[in-house]
């Protein structure tokens, strides 16, 4: 019984492991993301904004929360160093959609979003860089 026991433990820690192992290869902590954000059509370029997240290794995907707006990220895939999702916000304008990508670098990151929704679309490019741990 015993070995039986230890059998199903070493075989539940390989089964465990790669897939930890098959995450992006990033440093966690406090990392400092810029976003510059474009819309097709818009005469005015918009200045690009800069944020911090403690970003970790189960939750890898650059987040800047605004008030009044609920997303939830869903069909969150790793392959390699490569971070993509899709995501659904409902904002007080309505209904939003779109997919982004990220690549990590051990201490960069680089990445793009697209939102489409009422009537309009978005284009979202980020940079980041990790600048410590987390507070």
């Amino acid at each position: 019984m015993a070995k039986k026991a230890l059998l199903v433990l070493v075989l539940s820690i390989f089964l465990v492991c790669p897939a930890v192992a098959s995450g992006p290869d990033f440093q966690e902590g406090e990392w400092e993301i810029t976003v510059a954000v474009e819309m097709p059509g818009m005469p005015m370029k918009m200045p690009p904004s800069t944020f911090t997240q403690c970003m970790k290794k189960d939750n890898p995907v650059p987040q800047n929360d605004q008030p009044g707006q609920q997303c939830e990220m869903k069909d969150i895939k790793t392959k390699g160093n490569t971070v993509t999702w899709t995501i659904l916000c409902d904002s007080p304008g309505g209904k939003m959609t779109g997919e982004g990508k990220v690549t990590y670098e051990k201490q960069s990151m680089s990445g793009t979003m697209t939102m489409q929704g009422q009537g309009m679309q978005m284009i979202s490019k980020f940079s980041g860089r990790r600048i410590g741990p987390c507070k």
